[in-house]
């Protein structure tokens, strides 16, 4: 008889992996078969995805420990052959996180999607006539009538405990007898919260019945006002009248919603927790979502004038003739803010790789953005992982992402003014090569609650957030900002183009970090070869500005060597320092931008007139007062 020959353990992994996938694709085929699943059945996909996902990540482990010495025979390209399974089982896990979100928005988060109602469960009717008994029942003698009693007052105390204020977010129709019929914006009574989710409730009539408690969201009393003099009317909606008559308001605002829809999104972020696809602690990064709409939350749009009302001047840069110069623009707020360290920070885990961690910060009347985003790059340390350190000070040829100084101007007057800070990381995922923010928390300060340190009113515009390293060069572009519009525009009702560089290509400079360090580091060198006389005349300075500028940072702008900038990419980071680096040492022993630009050495992309030309139309921003 013949010995049974031993299977290698690469081909029972094989084997293992297909047997997986003809699950996973089971499940998948399963879930479409309906549009819309019953919620048990739901419930049982996802269950089996949590546990398909366990069996996944067994043969992982168990792939990973294998090695080619352990197979009884010579396998043929057994390293590839190992990566694709690899790959195979990355694609399952994938696909289960997929399907496990798609269930839990279908079961849960789905505004108007209603709770399955639990047997036995007929109407808050029927929950008072019981009540009703049990007061009917109280009135025997003895003992009994005081336990009864007792546990009368318990539920009467959990029921007070449980009477809180819901706001409806749509209308609700009564779909059998129980059921409460309201209207989006009515104010509820929560008396009691079943465990299926249909809660009993009363209106400000007194009725009483069960309601779904996908439609409703907590009322805040103090919500319901205006927080900011700056609303206005379609800031919030009025909804129906109160009993006592007051006028219920609700938030509407989209800066808002995205707060709270960020921190309400817990029931998706535990689903992504539990599939493996999102660290524990973190959710999206509702900052970074804000970035991503356009550039009305950068600085380069905040640095740009904005017209009145009228449409007719500038609101926020106004002449000097005395000074020969544009006005200084004093801010309600003006103080500098100094970063110094988060502690307790949770860990990612081993699933992502952290390109970068952060700190973004805004100013935000607990209604809507107010500023400009500006983010802080934090250093750690792997002995402490759970510490963030930030720089208190940068100098020298330190990058200004790291800066922890940070200058704060506003003018709102907003009694609930304050610095949302946002505590986030870029992440790649080591499955997908998929890319993303995190965030792991946001932090709220009242600015007439903290004491600042204050600062002189100066050049900058009214509201702007930014870090004290580079505050010098921006307010040497609102000068030639003020310059070029106000002084030496041959008549102020031309909407003409300007030809004027710096103001072209400075905002775009103002989002490449490294390229505002080039700046900085090339005027600090032309800076100390200045005498103390030509430091103090002003206009010179700004001639030797815009000299070192075109010297420079038009070259840079236009050279192909160097990459587009992309933001927490270490190695697109280090290329594009790179190439900084070695154009200003080549700059100083040049002539300037002329010759870089003419040398056989340097290839530089053609000039467009977009980028030698403001339109200052097109620029400024638009008044919202």
């Amino acid at each position: 008889m013949l010995a049974r020959r031993p299977r290698n353990p690469l081909q029972a992994l094989q084997r293992r992996t297909q047997e997986l996938k003809l699950q996973v694709d089971g499940l998948l085929s399963e879930s479409q078969l309906k549009e819309a699943l019953e919620a048990s059945k739901r419930r049982d996909i996802y269950q089996r995805c949590i546990q398909l996902k366990q069996a996944i990540d067994e043969n992982k482990d168990a792939l990973q420990k294998l090695n080619k010495a352990d197979e009884p025979a010579p396998i043929g390209n057994y390293n590839q052959k190992k990566e694709d399974e690899h790959s195979l089982l990355d694609k399952l896990t994938h696909q289960l996180q997929e399907l496990a979100v798609s269930i839990s928005r279908e079961n849960i988060t789905e505004i108007g999607a209603l709770p399955e109602r639990e047997e036995g469960d007929n109407s808050a009717e029927e929950a008072e006539e019981e009540d009703d008994d049990e007061e009917e029942e109280s009135e025997d003698t003895g003992d009994e009538e005081e336990t009864e009693e007792e546990e009368k007052q318990e539920h009467e105390s959990q029921q007070q405990a449980t009477g809180k204020e819901y706001i409806a977010i749509g209308d609700f129709t009564a779909q059998q007898a129980g059921d409460l019929t309201f209207k989006k914006g009515e104010i509820l009574l929560v008396i009691e919260k079943k465990p299926d989710g249909w809660w009993i409730a009363k209106n400000t009539k007194g009725n009483k019945g069960l309601i779904p408690r996908t439609y409703l969201e907590p009322y805040n009393k103090e919500e319901g006002q205006d927080s900011s003099e700056e609303g206005s009317e379609e800031d919030t909606e009025v909804g129906d009248q109160t009993a006592e008559g007051a006028a219920v308001k609700q938030r509407t605002d989209s800066h808002w919603n995205a707060v709270r829809k960020a921190i309400s999104e817990i029931n998706t972020i535990d689903v992504l927790t539990t599939m493996g696809a999102i660290p524990s602690g973190f959710r999206p990064s509702m900052l970074f979502q804000l970035l991503e709409e356009g550039n009305q939350f950068q600085a380069s749009y905040f640095l740009q004038p904005e017209l009145t009302p009228s449409q007719l001047a500038f609101r926020d840069l106004m002449w000097d003739a005395k000074a020969g110069t544009i006005k200084s623009i004093p801010s309600r707020v003006s103080f500098i803010l100094t970063l110094w360290s988060c502690k307790m920070i949770p860990l990612p885990g081993t699933s992502i790789q952290v390109l970068s961690r952060h700190v973004s910060l805004c100013l935000f009347d607990g209604n809507k953005v107010l500023s400009n985003i500006h983010t802080v790059r934090a250093t750690w340390q792997p002995k402490k992982p759970k510490t963030w350190t930030f720089s208190p000070q940068v100098t020298g040829i330190l990058p200004c992402l790291l800066d922890g100084d940070c200058f704060i101007r506003s003018n709102s007057s907003s009694p609930d003014l304050g610095i949302l800070f946002e505590l986030g990381i870029s992440y790649i995922r080591n499955s997908t090569g998929e890319r993303g923010e995190l965030s792991c928390g946001w932090v709220f300060l009242k600015l007439f609650d903290a004491s600042g340190i204050p600062i002189p009113a100066n050049l900058l515009p009214e509201t702007l957030i930014g870090s004290m390293c580079s505050i010098h060069l921006l307010i040497f572009y609102r000068q030639i900002l003020g310059d070029v519009l106000l002084k030496d525009r041959m008549s102020m009702q031309s909407a003409d183009l300007i030809s004027n560089t710096v103001l072209a290509t400075f905002p775009k400079l103002l989002e490449q970090p490294d390229m505002m360090d080039a700046l900085r580091s090339s005027w600090a060198e032309k800076e100390s070869t200045l005498k103390r006389s030509e430091k103090r005349d002003k206009e010179f300075l700004k001639a030797m500005f815009l000299l070192v500028y075109h010297n420079c940072m038009v070259p840079l702008l236009h050279s192909t060597l160097l990459p587009p900038y992309r933001w927490a990419e270490e190695e697109t980071e280090a290329a594009r320092w790179k190439v900084i680096t070695d154009f200003l040492k080549q700059n100083q022993d040049g002539e300037g931008g002329l010759q870089a630009l003419l040398s056989p050495h340097g290839v530089h992309e053609p000039f467009d007139i977009s980028e030698q030309t403001y339109d200052f139309l097109g620029e400024l921003r638009k008044n919202t007062a």
